[in-house]
């Protein structure tokens, strides 16, 4: 990975930049990428009972090749691969299959693709001693679930063409390009009774030169997101506001006999729930990544381990409800669509505990303390204010990389030690 690139003599330097001063990086026009377009679908009664086949095939391909796969390995040791798999389902439709011959080709090579992935997940997790998580058989119950098509797929500002479908209505008109992309694949799934798609395809793009100011991010609890110039970006916490709701929903779903259909309607209000509460989070999150990549030519944020987070039982739930590893995420990719760069401090970094005048580190600082008072220069500001500016310090570093942490700087606290002596002895 490249280094980031930053002339600065050293922290002191870097903590005495000009608020206002930004830098230009270069831009690499007709770049191509890979972007994937969801759009909600309006069909009829008749599409939606083809998407419901799909889906149903999509499921039934899946069970029956890890079905395959477990028997021939209890029997031989040895597991099918993907091209062994694609031969037999060929065969399935003159064994007793005959109505898959009525469904595109593209979802039984998908949905055995998917369990080809599967399968090399699970085991790279074995080998690297983490949670195996065996791939496990799909049922109908936990979802309709989706399928993926290839090839012939064509798109309207108000409709899509899918191959062995034909043109199915868009509820939002013109967010997909018409022009200049060339369509890969489009997913087709179902959520809370609603149906969408999910075009993914190759196109150019012009990266621009962005010059914003640099800027560092502290994620927290509290407020999801503390800016180095002050700005705060409140949590919504839509777990927590319809937590209340969901228990009542649940329960009520639990007490339904099972098969009968006011088990699969207090489902269906289950599910929207659930959907609600997944839009409100993703679309909060989504304007913060974007406001932040578009306005700043370098965005600095901690590599929160969040796995460990969340063995706090007292706030796990908190922290599932902001969502630290999507919001990583999308800065990484709309980082590259509007030209800044994407810095990733260490996770060992003291942000909280440093102070952001003159570089004292605290031995203890308490979660409950939200001021942060510096025992050397008496300096006193929010906690989340002061973490967001030594992380855009140490985002300013030479040695500090990009977005993929890979070698990011794990100990500046060498650096801070330092400054905290010569501060003393001054």
């Amino acid at each position: 990975m490249k280094k980031h690139q930053v002339c600065l003599g050293g922290a002191g330097e870097a903590r005495s930049l000009d608020p206002q001063s930004s830098f230009h990086q270069p831009t690499t026009p007709g770049t191509t990428v890979f972007r994937a377009y969801r759009v909600e679908l309006d069909p009829t009664k008749k599409q939606v009972a083809t998407f419901l086949r799909y889906a149903g095939t999509a499921r039934f391909i899946w069970n029956w090749a890890l079905a395959q796969r477990i028997e021939t390995y209890k029997n031989t040791k040895k597991s099918p691969t993907y091209f062994d798999q694609t031969k037999a389902a060929v065969c399935l439709k003159k064994n007793g299959f005959p109505w898959l011959a009525e469904i595109s080709s593209a979802v039984v090579e998908r949905s055995l693709k998917n369990l080809d992935l599967a399968f090399k997940a699970f085991f790279r997790r074995v080998k690297a001693g983490e949670k195996p998580g065996f791939p496990k058989f799909h049922s109908r119950n936990r979802g309709v679930g989706g399928f993926t098509l290839r090839k012939s797929i064509s798109v309207k500002p108000n409709a899509i063409k899918l191959p062995c479908i034909g043109w199915v209505r868009l509820k939002e008109k013109g967010y997909i390009p018409t022009r200049n992309i060339k369509i890969k694949t489009a997913t087709v799934t179902e959520h809370a009774g609603r149906w969408f798609v999910s075009v993914a395809c190759e196109r150019e793009i012009v990266v621009p030169i962005n010059t914003g100011q640099p800027i560092g991010v502290d994620l927290g609890i509290n407020h999801l997101a503390v800016t180095s110039d002050g700005q705060v970006f409140e949590a919504p916490r839509p777990l927590k506001k319809l937590l209340k709701k969901l228990k009542h929903l649940s329960r009520q779903h639990s007490r339904k006999q099972k098969g009968g259909q006011n088990r699969k309607k207090a489902a269906r209000r289950l599910a929207k729930v659930h959907y609600r509460i997944a839009c409100v989070r993703a679309n909060t999150l989504h304007e913060i990544t974007t406001a932040l990549a578009k306005n700043h030519s370098l965005v600095a944020v901690e590599d929160l381990n969040v796995r460990g987070m969340m063995k706090n039982h007292n706030l796990a739930q908190a922290i599932s409800d902001v969502g630290f590893a999507e919001f990583r995420r999308q800065l990484e990719y709309k980082c590259g669509w509007y030209g800044s760069r994407l810095v990733v401090v260490g996770r060992f970094f003291p942000s909280s505990k440093t102070c952001s005048g003159c570089g004292y580190v605290k031995e203890k600082l308490a979660l409950s303390e939200r001021v942060f008072q510096c025992e050397h220069c008496s300096l006193e500001i929010d906690r989340d204010l002061n973490a967001a500016r030594n992380i855009l310090v140490a985002g300013m570093l030479p040695e500090t990389l990009n977005a993929c942490g890979v070698g990011s700087r794990k100990s500046p606290t060498k650096k801070q030690e330092r400054l905290r002596t010569s501060n003393a002895a001054g």
